[in-house]
């Protein structure tokens, strides 16, 4: 299956390597370009991609804007946003997460692993920056513990540190022993008891519970 990206920045060049580096890849087609967040939310709802790649800051509407109208859209519903910048403040972070995107990425990734976070999002899974996740664990670290973490089972807690750590379903089965849709379902139900919108903030919710350990690349 061919996943389809919307490139949303500022600058013409960075868009344009952006595409370069992502259609490398057989199974990904960049079907739109824009330069500002209104311009996003209008080719987002015209082309439908999978996967938004969202540059912040950019002139008018912004990225976190943009992103929060793209998903709060009922029309919708098959888009994710993964939030591309240069810069690691936490604040952004946070924001991102909050207005929804499935990803947050330094805009210096490595061509691989852009590749594969635009595949991982579109599958449905989370994915932050390493550097980004080590600076959650570190705030998160000496916080309270989430409402709802006591209701979940041995086997949930386990699911939700490894989704933490970076592990996709299939990567989670294979460490537990249990299929992938079953590693889903135990997903899902911590998502719905710690009231996690998405496994982005499921990802988030497990470092200030304590749940996650070190992160790992894949």
């Amino acid at each position: 299956m061919t996943v389809k990206v919307l490139l949303a920045d500022d600058q013409r060049l960075v868009r344009a390597g952006f595409r370069v580096l992502l259609e490398r890849a057989p199974d990904i087609e960049v079907v739109a370009e824009a330069a500002d967040g209104d311009e996003a939310i209008a080719l987002t709802r015209a082309h439908r991609p999978d996967v938004a790649l969202m540059d912040i800051r950019m002139p008018g509407t912004d990225g976190l804007t943009a992103t929060r109208r793209i998903l709060a859209d009922g029309r919708l519903p098959g888009v994710r946003v993964v939030v591309l910048t240069t810069f690691e403040l936490d604040e952004y972070v946070y924001a991102a997460l909050q207005a929804g995107a499935s990803g947050f990425l330094l805009k210096d990734v490595e061509p691989d692993e852009l590749r594969r976070a635009v595949r991982v999002v579109a599958a449905g899974d989370a994915l932050l920056a390493p550097a980004v996740t080590r600076r959650l664990i570190a705030a998160f670290a000496a916080g309270p513990s989430v409402p709802g973490t006591e209701t979940l089972t041995v086997r949930e807690r386990e699911v939700v540190g490894l989704v933490a750590a970076g592990l996709s379903d299939g990567e989670v089965g294979t460490r537990l022993g249990i299929s992938p849709a079953t590693a889903k379902t135990h997903a899902n139900r911590a998502m719905a008891k710690l009231g996690a919108r998405d496994r982005a903030q499921l990802v988030v919710f497990a470092y200030h519970s304590g749940l996650a350990g070190v992160p790992r690349l894949r």
